[in-house]
Parts: C-alpha cells; sequence; structure tokens
C-alpha cells in the first residue's frame, strides 16, 4: 500500500533545501535543528531514497532531492501565496451592493459620505440598477430592493415604510385651485404623471377614492420614479409616488401635496435583502446597522415635514393590488 507522503517532513525539508543550512530552515520554521534533522532522516527512510548528500557540514541535493524540492517549492509558495491573500481578503473591508436607480439617487448617496468617512478603509460599490441580484453567480453582498419583500430564500429585512401622496408643483397646484376648491375635480383635470414600476398606481389610489380612472388626460409614464419627479417639480403634472424619494423637495417647498384631504398611504417598500449566510459577515452587519439608523431618523423627520404641511396617514389596505 503506498504510503501517502508527510507534509511536515516535506515543510522541514523544503525549509532546508530552499536555506541550503538546517540551523537557518529550524530558525524559519521556529524548531530545533534536532527536529528539523529527524523529519528529514524519517522522510528518507519512509521513502527509501537520499535527499541531501552530507560533506563537511555541507547539504546539497542529491538528483531524488532535486526532483522533490523542485515540486515542493513550488506547492509551498503557492500555499504561502494563496494564505496571503485569504489573510488581505480576510482583514479588507469591501461593500458590494444593488440599489434600486431612485433609491440610490435621491435616498442613498446623499447620505453615504458619514458612512464613509466612519469607515475610511473600506471600499464601496453600488450598482444602481433594476436587476436583482443573483446572489449564487454575481459577487453581491447585498441588495437595496424596493418590493414587497416577498423573495423566497433570502433574508428580508425592511428598512423603510414608503409614503405615497399626489404630490405638484406650487404653480400647478394653485392651476387646478383655480379651476375648483374640490380636490376630486382638481384631480380629475390634472395631468397624472405615472411612475410604471411603483407598487402603488394611480389606478388604485384613485379607485379607493371613488374618482372615476377614465379620466386622464394625455398621460405621461415613466420607468423611472426620479423622472416622474423631476417633471412634477417642473410643473407639467401631478405625480403619485413615494415621499421617500422627493423629500428633499417636499422639504424646500419645490413639491407639495396636491391636497391634504387625501391621506398619506403607507406600506412596506424598501428592503435589504441577502442570503441568510451573508448576514454574520462584518461589512453586512456594520452597513446593515449603519442603514437602520439612518431610516429611523429619516423616518422621523419626513413625518414631521407632512405632520407639517397638514397631511394624516393610513396604512395601505390588504386589498390594495401590490402590497402587503
Amino acid at each position: 500500500m503506498a504510503i501517502s507522503p508527510n507534509l511536515n517532513s516535506l515543510a522541514y525539508f523544503e525549509a532546508v533545501a530552499r536555506t541550503g543550512r538546517v540551523s537557518l530552515a529550524a530558525e524559519e520554521l521556529g524548531v530545533s535543528a534536532a527536529a528539523v534533522s529527524q523529519q528529514i532522516k524519517q522522510l528518507e527512510e519512509q521513502w527509501g531514497v537520499r535527499l541531501f548528500r552530507r560533506k563537511d557540514r555541507r547539504l546539497s541535493l542529491t538528483i531524488d532531492g532535486e526532483m522533490l524540492f523542485q515540486t515542493t517549492t513550488t506547492a509551498f509558495r503557492m500555499i504561502r501565496e494563496a494564505r496571503s491573500a485569504v489573510l488581505r481578503q480576510r482583514n479588507s473591508r469591501h461593500l458590494t451592493m444593488r440599489s434600486s436607480p431612485s433609491f440610490a439617487v435621491r435616498w442613498l448617496t446623499p447620505r453615504l459620505k458619514p458612512f464613509l468617512d466612519a469607515n475610511p478603509d473600506w471600499g464601496v460599490r453600488v450598482d444602481a440598477t433594476p436587476d436583482f441580484s443573483d446572489f449564487e453567480t454575481e459577487v453581491i453582498d447585498l441588495d437595496l430592493r424596493y418590493g414587497s419583500g416577498a423573495w423566497e430564500n433570502l433574508h428580508t429585512e425592511c428598512i423603510i415604510h414608503d409614503l405615497v401622496l399626489p404630490m405638484c408643483s406650487p404653480e400647478y397646484r394653485e392651476q387646478l385651485r383655480a379651476l375648483s376648491d374640490d380636490p376630486v375635480i382638481q384631480i380629475a383635470n390634472a395631468r397624472r404623471i405615472q411612475s410604471v414600476k411603483a407598487l402603488y398606481q394611480w389606478d388604485i389610489w384613485l379607485i379607493v377614492h371613488g374618482i372615476d380612472p377614465s379620466t386622464e388626460h394625455a398621460p405621461l409614464r415613466f420607468d423611472r420614479s426620479n423622472m416622474a419627479i423631476q417633471l412634477a417639480r417642473d410643473g407639467a403634472g401631478v405625480v403619485l409616488d413615494s415621499v421617500t424619494l422627493a423629500h428633499e423637495d417636499l422639504e424646500r417647498g419645490t413639491l407639495v401635496p396636491l391636497s391634504t384631504a387625501f391621506d398619506v398611504v403607507e406600506f412596506p417598500a424598501y428592503w435589504l435583502v441577502c442570503p441568510p449566510r451573508h448576514v454574520s459577515r462584518r461589512t453586512v452587519s456594520v452597513f446593515a446597522e449603519w442603514i437602520r439608523t439612518e431610516a429611523r431618523t429619516f423616518d422621523a423627520s419626513i413625518r414631521q415635514t407632512l405632520s407639517d404641511l397638514g397631511c394624516s396617514f393610513r396604512p395601505a389596505r390588504d386589498q390594495e393590488p401590490g402590497l402587503r
């Protein structure tokens, strides 16, 4: 039966062959010279060959020893390099995440600098894309996803409850108020701007508020909330969209609620998503705690802003499609 090589003996042999001295190898390995000599002797006895010629306290490799050295020195160098790479990776702080584009631009990026200042040795990559990550084939630590939260076999944590209401520029609101004091009539005569990927759509909102959804004037549809909100701010119509994304405009007054007669609709919408095994990663856990804190601060601030504007809130009802 073949005898498996003793890796410890091979490591001692490689060190002696590379340094040319038992004493130097022993110093490198942190053992006694006698221990090194004993391992070399056992290796030669096990293999039945001489690996070194010994003359006047000097060592030189035999043909068999040279053959073994060429193999072992390459193998141990590769192991040392792999160990160094593993240690560098373990000690590095690199976070790769994916985020929906409008959330990345309007909410996440403006808040990142304090996080980066607190973690100056971190590398952070954000891919702003509507495509969800395939964690089995892509090198992604986490997703910040917009949606219902119904993703199987993944860790999901709601970080922000969205608040949705009709918004427009102050000038456009005045134009609608000039037509009527009734907000229902104002909505019926408004040009409605639609974010087609939003969970809460105009047709549902109109039905819930008892307004005929067929009354639509030259509809405007965009697949990015960022574009829809911008257009509403420019006075092109009324947008039904996320206060999470429009908070700066509401705080500045460049966007205003169309009417406080309509409650702000509330539902869970923005999620931290990753495989359960990623939760224990230090980068993920540190970032998750940071974004929870940011989200709590934001939620308190934006609710206060809306309250100051005279708005009231209601949870989305279970029968409203797309929401839970």
